[in-house]
């Protein structure tokens, strides 16, 4: 039985609700790819779908506007996994459990995905329309946004005929996005050596953070998981030796690093002062956060009388030395729009293997100077630690264009409609638009989007009454475009 099917506009969350019991996660997006091309053959609609399953659905224009310049739609398939750690949700085969509470629509214990099938749902209810006044559409809907922009990245638009480009994945009504930074992943491999050790092996465990969007949420100094084991690391290391089994944490490098796990062993005698910095760091770390990381949890689990394959003693020493000295989290303000997070990065990811323990970490920035000095900071770091280094998916910045004329459409109607100016900004989160303009610079880009909050984490929520603002938005946009 449909969830969402009494809840306004009916129409956009139909299909959000159909896409919802379709895994889609990020690398996961055939089905919900075919998905989208079995609904462009029921509507006897012409579409495209390339070799990574990007698909574009082209519809003509309602009478009157038969003649008109496309307007091209776009919107990502993939949406980010994330769950609370009790969940046995599946991603890879478990449709998400939708729930109406409090005006929002949310999903039972996961991520939703409203980043950004929400986009995707009003295109195809445009496309699914009779009676929707529209120039020609051009429905452009990417795969593999959430890491790295993989179907940006590949897609060809040399058949789009459309130059104004309205991207619906921004999660903040009333803004209208016109720029984005550009980034990178900037990944290490900080070579170990293992050996032999017997003692009390200790796990630890911090969990419980907020976490959420790298970019959209920088600015609130979420902890960050793996960043506080280093110190805790270093913090414990300073008192007496220890030996690195291994570290992991966090799962996205564009999500804030929710938890991170450390396996380590002392010498029999030390295990209980272990404990003791622990909680001493729990302590210290809640009285920085002042109760804005209500949730956050530090456990411990010591086993006597172990032997583990261990990092040796210069290994450790190098590993817990990145994880101090990297830096992380905003770096730099917009110095001419107000609050706008210029620079910042995001140690997202640790992982460990048998013969290296890697990082990744997300640099975003709208300034490529400085995109470029954090390579040069980085790999500094990485040179004092002995480790490889490999710089992947970079994206450039998306710029303000003061002659745009899709964003001036969108200023009248929007005062038109709500009797107010929308806000003009730009925004510190990489955005299709900017790898689509280096592909096309002759586009003309905005993007806008309901309320959705807490993206990339399991508290994700869309706003209904929002969403259908915006819908109708939409609707008196593309009226106006003829």
């Amino acid at each position: 039985m449909a969830v969402l099917d009494q809840i306004q506009p009916k129409e956009v969350f139909r299909f959000f609700e159909e896409m919802c019991q379709i895994p889609h996660g990020t690398f996961d997006t055939k089905r919900i790819s075919d998905y989208c091309v079995e609904f462009a053959k029921e509507r006897k609609l012409d579409y495209t779908q390339d070799s990574v399953n990007n698909v574009i659905i082209r519809k003509p224009g309602t009478e009157g506007y038969e003649d008109s310049e496309p307007i091209i739609i776009q919107g990502h398939l993939d949406m980010v996994c994330e769950k609370r750690p009790e969940s046995d949700h599946d991603f890879s085969s478990d449709p998400l459990e939708l729930f109406v509470e409090d005006g929002f629509v949310k999903a039972k214990d996961t991520t939703l995905g409203g980043d950004d099938c929400i986009a995707v749902a009003m295109a195809m209810a445009i496309l699914d329309s009779k009676d929707i006044p529209h120039p020609p559409i051009e429905a452009v809907f990417t795969v593999d946004e959430e890491v790295g922009m993989g179907g940006a990245n590949a897609i060809d638009l040399a058949s789009l005929k459309g130059k104004k480009l309205l991207n619906i994945d921004s999660d903040t009504e009333g803004i209208m996005t016109t720029g984005c930074a550009g980034g990178y992943r900037f990944e290490t491999k900080i070579p170990v050596t293992r050996t032999k050790k017997s003692g009390s092996q200790i796990e630890i465990k911090i969990h419980g953070l907020l976490g959420g969007h790298s970019g959209a949420e920088i600015h609130k100094q979420r902890g960050n998981a793996n960043k506080m084991m280093g110190r805790l690391l270093n913090r414990i290391s300073l008192e007496l030796p220890l030996s690195l089994v291994s570290i992991c944490g966090g799962a996205k490098d564009n999500v804030i690093a929710m938890d991170s796990t450390a396996q380590i062993v002392v010498e029999q005698k030390d295990s209980e002062k272990v404990l003791g910095i622990v909680s001493e760091m729990k302590a210290v770390w809640e009285h920085e956060f002042m109760g804005d990381e209500p949730t956050f949890m530090v456990d411990t689990a010591v086993t006597e009388n172990a032997e583990a394959d261990v990092c040796d003693e210069d290994s450790t020493g190098r590993v817990i030395s990145y994880l101090v000295i990297c830096p992380n989290g905003v770096q730099g303000f917009a110095r001419k729009l107000e609050n706008l997070v210029e620079t910042s990065l995001n140690l997202g990811i640790i992982e460990t293997e048998d013969t290296y323990i890697k990082s990744c970490s997300l640099v975003r920035s709208s300034v490529e100077s400085h995109k470029q000095r954090l390579k040069e900071e980085l790999g500094q770091c990485a040179k004092l630690v002995g480790a490889a280094t490999e710089v992947l998916n970079e994206y450039p910045a998306w710029q303000y264009d003061p002659d745009s004329e899709i964003r001036k459409v969108m200023e009248s109607t929007y005062k038109e409609m709500f009797g107010k100016e929308p806000v003009v900004s730009a925004v510190h989160a990489g955005l299709e638009c900017g790898l689509f303009l280096g592909k096309r610079p002759d586009l003309d880009c905005v993007s806008f989007g309901p309320n959705m909050y807490d993206i990339h984490s399991f508290n994700e929520r869309v706003d209904i009454a929002s969403t259908e603002r915006m819908w109708n938005y939409l609707k008196a946009v593309l009226a106006k475009l003829k």
